[in-house]
């Protein structure tokens, strides 16, 4: 009967081994190196680089931005706000008084920054993970007399930037307009240093 076991469990061993190392190690490898041909900025982090190479952020991961000289981001409650290793929500609920004294905070702070009218909700919302690159149009035309007054530059050569930084729905219907902030402060400091004549 021992031996009988023996023979009966044998091939599940022997399965279970297979799949080991086919599902632990030969697939893995196999699409880290098709994402590497394929893919290769995409599977190494969408990293965005200066012109002397370092690596200042991610296409697909926000950052904080808080000078006036900047569009600023909106909320994250990814850990200290931005942490990458902590992405999250804030897991609180619509009805939750922390969340609506966090809001009214962030629409005094919107309002002392010079937004007058609606506030964009995004500009007072975290996201669901809390490291969303991207803001609607809206919350960053908003911005626009603000980082013009910080940077002495022409209103209209702003929003014409933050025009021009619009990224549409993909094939016209998945997704909505948006703006990427890494990209458009990136740009914004570029105008800045052309108008200058320096580097920064």
């Amino acid at each position: 009967m021992n031996k009988d076991f023996v023979t009966s469990m044998r091939p599940a061993i022997i399965l279970t081994i297979l799949f080991a190392l086919l599902l632990g190690i030969v697939y893995p490898l196999v699409m880290t190196c098709i994402g590497q041909a394929l893919f290769p900025s995409q599977a190494n982090g969408s990293l965005v680089r200066d012109s002397q190479g370092h690596v200042v952020g991610s296409s697909v991961v926000g950052q904080a931005f808080v000078s006036d000289r900047y569009f600023q981001t909106r909320p994250s409650a990814a850990g200290k706000g931005y942490d990458g290793l902590a992405s999250s929500g804030s897991n609180l609920g619509p009805t939750s008084k922390a969340l609506v004294a966090r809001v009214r905070a962030d629409i005094d702070k919107q309002r002392d920054a010079g937004i007058t009218g609606p506030v964009p909700i995004d500009l007072v919302t975290a996201s669901a993970s809390g490291l969303d690159p991207h803001l609607s149009p809206a919350s960053a035309l908003v911005q626009v007399k603000r980082v013009a007054r910080a940077r002495g530059l022409p209103e209209a050569q702003i929003r014409d930037l933050v025009n021009q930084n619009v990224d549409h729905p993909l094939l016209g219907f998945l997704g909505e307009d948006r703006v990427n902030l890494l990209a458009l402060n990136r740009q914004l400091d570029q105008l800045a240093n052309r108008r200058t004549g320096g580097t920064r």
